[in-house]
């Protein structure tokens, strides 16, 4: 979690002429991304475990997250916290826990509202809690 809380306020850049070089690192965790506008929570997450040492999903998609680790059933701070998003079965969004207010998930992840930052989200999207497994 120290490596992703340093990035709090990493932002995209407005236009598609400019990006900003932080993330598009981070899209270089999941592919050969060029603009920062791509979706990129799954990318930071990727980023963040590659900097800690640990291995990632090595995919854009949020929901590969889902195959990563082990499933557990209450939160540990920093695990990762997988979403549904949208009306497809791909879509979702990805964070690491901070902690629970109510019926919301605080997770601290990238491209929430374009930036990296600390945000709740509805536990009604939850799909699963993941820790590192032994291989990861």
């Amino acid at each position: 979690m120290k490596i992703a809380k340093a990035e709090i306020g990493q932002a995209e850049l407005k236009g598609e002429a400019e990006n900003n070089p932080r993330i598009l690192e981070y899209l270089a965790t999941t592919g050969k991304f060029k603009a920062d506008e791509t979706p990129w929570c799954s990318a930071f997450a990727n980023w963040a475990m590659v900097k800690a040492g640990k291995k990632g999903t090595n995919s854009a998609l949020a929901r590969s997250w889902l195959k990563w680790g082990e499933a557990i059933e209450e939160p540990r701070y920093g695990c990762l916290v997988v979403f549904k998003r949208g009306n497809s079965a791909w879509q979702g969004h990805v964070g690491f826990f901070v902690r629970m207010e109510g019926d919301k998930v605080v997770v601290l992840g990238g491209n929430q509202a374009n930036t990296v930052s600390i945000a709740p989200r509805s536990k009604a999207d939850l799909l699963g809690y993941r820790w590192p497994g032994p291989k990861d």
